[in-house]
């Protein structure tokens, strides 16, 4: 199945929820990292159980440091 994360195509196996994504890409125990998909955000005690659709867009937000 096709997605988009942060503006990049990925591809996962049908079926996939939203924690194989962030496994898939080291970002299932990061810290203080939000994720939306399609504009709503998951909250991390959701992230297994959020199933991922053809097409859906993944907004993974990280916080920065700077001034």
């Amino acid at each position: 199945m096709d997605i988009v994360v942060n503006n990049k195509p990925e591809k996962l196996t049908d079926g996939d929820k939203l924690y194989e994504l962030l496994v898939q890409l080291n970002m299932a125990e990061k810290r203080g990292i939000a994720v939306a998909v399609n504009s709503n955000v998951i909250s991390r005690s959701e992230w297994e159980k959020c199933a991922l659709n053809q097409n859906d867009k993944i907004t993974i937000i990280r916080p920065t440091q700077g001034g």
